[in-house]
């Protein structure tokens, strides 16, 4: 896109063509509607060897719970999704119970639709045989050993729980501890997510989620957070932008913090192409979102013997307008 500007600089391998495959249907005994996803991988090469090598690593994407008709849903998120399957990941992306495009019974998103979401991104790994069997081209390619998992939003939330976050509802007087750990995933992408609760949520917020206590500190797969810092929402909290590097701060796998200069809720329009509830629609910001957490989840998965998280970081280094990358021990 001739608007990336300095975002260019964060370099990555070239893209490869995406074959993208929906819907992926799986019944899940007990659930209100059946496990729908989509499925996006890069094209396979001609002649490529069948070894461990050419096994491609999985992200399993969480949707945010946006007012949409339908990016909250396997239809969203084509920016980044794309983006991670054009350069080697297999990107899951499965309609969680929260979505706008559903219309089941329940408790509702604010108040036990996490636990079930949770539960869900559970079920693909347990139907990894089936996802294979159902896309065309995919069978025999999955890395079941480097999986992450990534969440927007109100998916962030739910994303966390697979890497440990624990959640006390705060109505309970301690007693409803919910904890969802899958140790299948190796690595996260906290993105946009939820701070502190108590009192860093606003009168409205604990509202919209009553059951919302999150426990920081068993959250100890590496994870990456990242947040614009202009994403200001006095309606979930009474804090400011900062309220969403909270899981960096405050859990000790969540090792690094990209803040996303200028950035809003929707980091530069990752949600959708020109989605009208992008607030900060720019093609720089997204493509550096994009780059910077393929870097970090390649890395991640692939181990001390890959350098394309710490020549992003050294690439971002020069341009502190686009962002900035914190990192604890």
């Amino acid at each position: 896109h001739p608007q990336i500007g300095a975002a260019a600089n964060i370099t990555v391998p070239d893209a490869v063509p995406v074959l993208s495959y929906s819907p992926v249907v799986v019944p899940i005994a007990g659930r209100p509607a059946d496990l729908q996803m989509r499925v996006s991988a890069p094209a396979p090469i001609t002649g490529a060897a069948d070894d461990d090598d050419s096994l491609l690593p999985v992200i399993v994407l969480a949707h945010g719970a946006g007012s949409t008709n339908s990016l909250s849903s396997l239809e969203g998120y084509g920016p980044i999704a794309d983006f991670w399957a054009g350069h080697g990941f297999v990107v899951v992306q499965p309609t969680l119970l929260y979505s706008t495009t559903l219309d089941v019974d329940g408790p509702g998103a604010a108040d036990g639709w996490y636990r079930e979401s949770a539960a869900d991104l559970s079920h693909v790994l347990d139907h990894l045989d089936d996802i294979e069997r159902s896309v065309p081209l995919l069978g025999g390619r999955l890395d079941r050993e480097k999986i992450a998992v990534a969440g927007h939003s109100m998916g962030a939330w739910v994303a966390a729980l697979t890497l440990g976050l624990g959640n006390v509802d705060p109505r309970s007087n301690g007693t409803d501890v919910f904890a969802a750990r899958d140790d299948r995933f190796k690595a996260g992408l906290i993105l946009s997510g939820m701070g502190l609760g108590g009192d860093a949520i606003s009168e409205q917020g604990r509202t919209l989620i009553p059951a919302y206590g999150p426990d920081f500190s068993t959250l100890t797969t590496p994870s990456l957070v990242v947040y614009g810092d202009r994403d200001v929402q006095p309606y979930l909290t009474t804090r400011g932008a900062d309220w969403h590097a909270d899981p960096y701060v405050h859990s000790p796998g969540a090792t690094d913090l990209l803040t996303v200069g200028g950035g809003g809720h929707l980091l530069g329009g990752i949600a959708g192409w020109d989605a009208a509830e992008t607030d900060d629609e720019s093609p720089e910001r997204l493509v550096a979102v994009e780059r910077m957490t393929w870097a970090y989840l390649w890395s991640s998965l692939h181990g001390d013997d890959d350098d394309a998280w710490s020549a992003a970081v050294e690439a971002l280094g020069d341009f502190p307008e686009i962002g900035s990358v914190q990192h604890k021990e």
